[in-house]
Formats: structure tokens, C-alpha cells, sequence
């Protein structure tokens, strides 16, 4: 079960992303990942909650590729937190092309919470899991 609730994001895609095999470039799918999360942390006021003298850093991104989506296609770029742990988090993320619903790409991300200072593991703050907790409506 969720920790919290799904933040979704629509996209159209842009000719950018698109690689020479006509399709969206699946490093653009991770960086899309990285930037929904931060936008879905950020808007819950978790930069502030967790203070100063911390982040979020990638341990490890898994994607699985389903169907192929193109330039001007519109896609619904969903994420939420599956679960924190004493100093670890695990972000699942999916894209549906809104046009028929096709589920196009899953994904999770497994982050952990260090020291600004030390790169050292940090618990998660209480603060922090209160924010991204499922009695919240984040989108």
C-alpha cells in the first residue's frame, strides 16, 4: 500500500525527447521520473521539513519499458511513495498515454536520505513521512 497519495502530472511530449528511433529516449523517462518526484516532494513541503542539512539521493532506478510513445503525444505521468524506512524511500512512478490509456512505462526509484555534509545515511524525519502521509491530497 501506498505511503502517499498519487501526484499526477500531464505532459505533452516534446520533440526533444524524442530519439533516432522515433520514440521517446528512455533516459528522458528517468529524468522525467527524478523531476516529477522532486516536484511532488517540493509541493508538499518536504524541502523545508527535512532542513538544511539534508537530501534525497538515488541509490537505484528500475524502469520497465511497455509501449513506445511520440512527439505531441499526451502522456499522465504518475508517482507516490510506496514506502519509507529508517533512512530509504521507494518512489513508484507510471506514464499513460491519455489517448487510450495505454500504460507506456513503470517505474520505481529507491532514494536515500543522507547529511549534506557527510553523504552519511540520516533517519527520516518524522516531519517528513507525516507529509507524505496518505491523509494528504497532493495533485
Amino acid at each position: 500500500m501506498p505511503t502517499s497519495p498519487i501526484y499526477t502530472k500531464t505532459i505533452i511530449i516534446p520533440p526533444n525527447a524524442i530519439d533516432e528511433n522515433g520514440h521517446v529516449n528512455n533516459v528522458v523517462y528517468v529524468q522525467w521520473m527524478q523531476d516529477i518526484a522532486v516536484e511532488h516532494y517540493a509541493s508538499a513541503g518536504g524541502v523545508t521539513a527535512q532542513g538544511e542539512n539534508a537530501t534525497w539521493v538515488v541509490r537505484e532506478h528500475k524502469v520497465e519499458y511497455l509501449r513506445p510513445a511520440f512527439a505531441g503525444q499526451e502522456v499522465e505521468i504518475r508517482t507516490w511513495v510506496e514506502d519509507a524506512r529508517r533512512v530509504r524511500s521507494l518512489r513508484k512512478y507510471e506514464f499513460v498515454r491519455t489517448a487510450d490509456a495505454s500504460l507506456l512505462v513503470r517505474g520505481e526509484t529507491d532514494w536515500v536520505f543522507v547529511d549534506t555534509g557527510t553523504g552519511r545515511p540520516l533517519p527520516i524525519p518524522a516531519a517528513v513521512i507525516e507529509l507524505l502521509s496518505p491523509r494528504k491530497r497532493l495533485s
